[in-house]
């Protein structure tokens, strides 16, 4: 897989291609990750690529046409071409493994006050991580990156991929490590009791309530099967009893 970030601060990303996951997927030649310079395509002798805008306001926009000749100099009709935008619907999981099957993603980061409406009709979506405003796009395009890279074949072991919080619609059930017992919190017994179906069910029961105490709105909409809706019973009365 391909990624062409648009963006004015391409120093922005020299550490978070520089590290862990992201670094072995680029040396193991499974992405590669070019970064294209917006600044570069401004016909402006000092390089300006933002403008007041048109009646008035704060700030400053980023202009259409160093974006539309950057996007011209770096054209490949197969590519998806995303641009980073606090109007797009949140993203998701669900979201990252669509975008995994491309071979070419193309994101645009906007910056300063806002970006020239116009941009909006060279991409084929926006993208937005969340209901808040940020500086620039370059973080946004980093958690996009981070979020595909890792569903790549060989990125990382398929068996981390399995249980992770929102592959099966859940939040990640709760996991414990050595020492056994800390500060008077001990590993539940279950974990150490060898028996595999128990553990597969303690798991999902607390995938369950870990979602039911966080994110309740992943329930409404989910189907759950018979052993679920057992375990949500069991839970709905064991917090009747406390």
């Amino acid at each position: 897989m391909k990624f062409t970030i648009l963006t004015l601060f391409k120093e922005a990303y020299s550490g978070f291609l520089a590290t862990s996951i992201i670094k072995k997927a680029i040396e193991r030649k499974l992405v590669e990750v070019e970064l294209v310079d917006i600044r570069d395509y401004s016909l402006d002798k000092h390089r300006h690529v933002d403008d007041t805008p048109y009646g008035g306001g704060a700030g400053m926009l980023m202009s259409v046409e160093p974006i539309y000749r950057a996007l011209k100099d770096n054209y490949d009709a197969k590519a998806k071409i995303l641009l980073t935008s606090p109007k797009a619907k949140p993203y998701t999981q669900v979201k990252a493994k669509t975008l995994a099957q491309e071979k070419h993603i193309i994101i645009i980061c906007g910056h300063y006050e806002g970006i020239d409406a116009r941009v909006e009709l060279l991409a084929d979506e926006m993208i937005s991580i969340g209901d808040y405003v940020l500086t620039g796009g370059e973080l946004p395009s980093m958690v996009v990156m981070d979020s595909i890279i890792r569903l790549l074949d060989d990125a990382i072991s398929p068996s981390s991929l399995l249980d992770e919080s929102y592959t099966d619609g859940l939040l990640e059930y709760p996991q414990y490590t050595r020492p056994y017992a800390f500060m008077g919190h001990k590993v539940p017994d279950v974990l150490l009791s060898g028996n595999h179906e128990l553990i597969r069910r303690f798991r999902l029961k607390s995938a369950l309530l870990e979602t039911l105490k966080y994110r309740k709105d992943l329930l409404l909409k989910r189907r759950f099967s018979a052993e679920e809706k057992a375990l949500l019973k069991e839970i709905e009365d064991e917090l009747k009893r406390r």
